[in-house]
């Protein structure tokens, strides 16, 4: 989920309540806050555990659970943002691999164990195109053994990794971190996404995991093939900029993005509406 900024650069916790509900009303069964997507490195302890609070209190009546960013490069910090978090209510948290500091497959082990013994359910999140950092598939097969990393986020965009992953650490779901291999990873055995292009086209998305769920490959082709423009067009420019700007074009107004990201171009959104276009109502 993004986060939305009112027209000072403040969290906007009154769009970011809309914003949830709207998703949760459009299929997303589960919310990822203060991600990637939701700009976390920008975000203060403060406002993450803020926002954290209004996303849980909009769409706990829905039957949505939500997942918190408490990830860090630090691991007390990424422990202590665990612990604030669960004390809300969030059903479990993502826990991406620490960045910049290039830790060894021991120190991951140690790092994720940590967040983990907090007591909730951790969604692993293994990006090493932004991290430096892959957890490779024997360190998972250990982190697996950890009765609370239950599930992670494959942003590999290795297919052959993926395979291996499912393959070898069977009890953890895996659920891909690319809108456009989501398909091709749930032929191999992932169970969903942790999409962008949902905040623009949730049912068709949905609608999409539903047919390959059920064995209905030819449906989920079609779907698959219907979206792949808008998740191309999402990301022309670094994410979350053209969503947010498409948002504000195709639904309401979510704020500017931080530096030192900066807003998507007119051509950039130009190419997701045309995109959105090509995508039949589900």
């Amino acid at each position: 989920m993004v986060t939305p900024f009112d027209e000072t650069g403040a969290v906007d916790h009154q769009r970011a309540h809309e914003l949830a509900r709207h998703l949760a009303d459009r299929g997303s069964d589960t919310l990822v806050v203060a991600g990637t997507t939701g700009e976390s490195p920008t975000l203060d302890d403060h406002e993450k555990l803020a926002l954290f609070k209004t996303v849980i209190d909009a769409v706990g009546p829905k039957k949505t659970r939500v997942v918190a960013g408490t990830g860090t490069y630090d691991t007390a910090h990424s422990v202590e943002l665990t612990r604030k978090a669960a004390d809300l209510g969030a059903d479990g948290v993502l826990a991406v691999t620490p960045y910049y500091n290039k830790p060894s497959q021991s120190g991951l082990i140690a790092h994720f164990n940590a967040i983990a013994d907090v007591g909730v359910p951790v969604l692993l999140y293994n990006i090493p195109g932004r991290t430096s950092r892959i957890i490779e598939v024997d360190t998972l097969v250990e982190l697996a053994s950890h009765p609370n990393i239950v599930a992670v986020k494959d942003a590999t965009m290795d297919l052959e990794f993926t395979s291996s992953t499912i393959s070898l650490v069977p009890s953890l779901a895996v659920y891909s971190g690319q809108d456009s291999l989501t398909l091709p990873m749930m032929a191999v055995g992932a169970v969903g996404v942790v999409s962008v292009v949902s905040h623009l086209a949730g049912p068709t998305v949905k609608a999409m995991l539903k047919a390959a769920s059920a064995g209905d490959y030819d449906e989920a082709r079609r779907l698959h093939h219907q979206l792949l423009p808008l998740c191309y067009a999402c990301f022309l420019e670094p994410n979350p900029s053209p969503v947010k700007g498409a948002l504000g074009r195709l639904w309401k107004p979510v704020g500017d993005v931080r530096l030192p990201l900066v807003a998507a171009s007119d051509d950039t959104l130009a190419e997701i509406e045309k995109a959105m276009g090509a995508i039949q109502p589900s």
